[in-house]
């Protein structure tokens, strides 16, 4: 794909695992968005969240891969359906772009390999084996790689390394916290000059507060390179690992977590309003995360 792809406004899609419980989706465990996948009966909740988000306006949608990841389905009981609950995500999303008719980008979601909002602290050797085994299954379905909250450049680092050798361009996914730092206690300048190659898109704020976006968007202003965000709208400004809002079993009903870190109620016009602040500071890569849906989306749109 092009390089220069996000030097243009670029509209990325709305969250995924929210929007599926609020069209139906029943959760087990901590399985979140992944129990669309293993469970046949919701795959259509996949296909049509994507087609929602495309006829919106975005250029670019994830892959529902972001709760495939090994740690998780290993937790919940079902680690033997690591690969097909993977590809079966890819599959998902090239028919919402083939039943579109649009020429829209798929972004390979790779996520932190352990857990969310927190640094992956394990041996290197493991979370390299888990990022290699989940991009190896992802990458013949996708233009590029987003890493997607990823909270420290020790896991950047491995993960770039896995791409590398899959031979495809990144944008990056940093979480950040109030201070304005990753949670490793790292700035997004230190990652990006320690970290950044030629396969780099961009680097956007992911699944941060309107807040934090406003507050690093400077700083990101000054590196040289694409920028932008995906945005929250979770009613806390920092989001809690999920062990500390779903101790659900594997046979049980998941959480919502929406329950544990609220919901603001932010319009699409409310969002476009404050992306367009974001546009005028330079950022060229718009989007939503958690409690995000395509009428956010539809009005991002309009930026471009």
């Amino acid at each position: 794909m092009d390089l220069s792809f996000f030097k243009k406004t670029r509209i990325l899609d709305a969250g995924m695992g929210q929007e599926l419980l609020a069209r139906g989706l029943i959760t087990k465990g901590t399985l979140w968005s992944a129990t669309s996948l293993i469970d046949e009966k919701f795959n259509s909740l996949v296909v049509d969240t994507h087609l929602s988000s495309i006829r919106a306006g975005a250029d670019v949608i994830l892959t529902n891969t972001f709760t495939t990841r090994r740690v998780r389905m290993v937790q919940n009981q079902v680690g033997d359906l690591f690969q097909f609950a993977n590809q079966k995500a890819c599959e998902l999303a090239i028919k919402a772009r083939e039943l579109s008719k649009k020429n829209i980008l798929i972004a390979g979601s790779l996520p932190a390999q352990n857990d969310t909002y927190q640094a992956d602290k394990r041996d290197q050797n493991i979370i390299e084996k888990d990022f290699f085994d989940q991009a190896s299954i992802i990458n013949p379905y996708i233009d590029f790689f987003y890493l997607d909250v990823i909270s420290s450049g020790r896991e950047v680092e491995v993960a770039l390394n896995v791409i590398d050798k899959l031979n495809k361009p990144v944008l990056v996914g940093l979480h950040l916290k109030k201070n304005g730092m990753l949670p490793s206690g790292e700035t997004i300048t230190e990652i990006v000059k320690k970290y950044k190659n030629t396969k780099w898109l961009g680097v956007v704020s992911a699944c941060v507060s309107l807040e934090i976006i406003e507050q690093t968007v400077d700083e990101l202003k000054s590196l040289d390179i694409p920028f932008g965000f995906k945005a929250n709208l979770w009613a806390v400004e920092e989001p809690l690992p999920v062990h500390r809002f779903n101790t659900a079993g594997y046979n049980e009903i998941g959480k919502n977590p929406n329950i544990t870190l609220g919901k603001r109620e932010i319009t699409g016009k409310v969002f476009c309003q404050f992306a367009k602040k974001i546009s005028k500071k330079g950022a060229t890569i718009l989007g939503g995360c958690c409690e995000t849906d395509s009428s956010h989306i539809k009005e991002l749109s309009k930026l471009k």
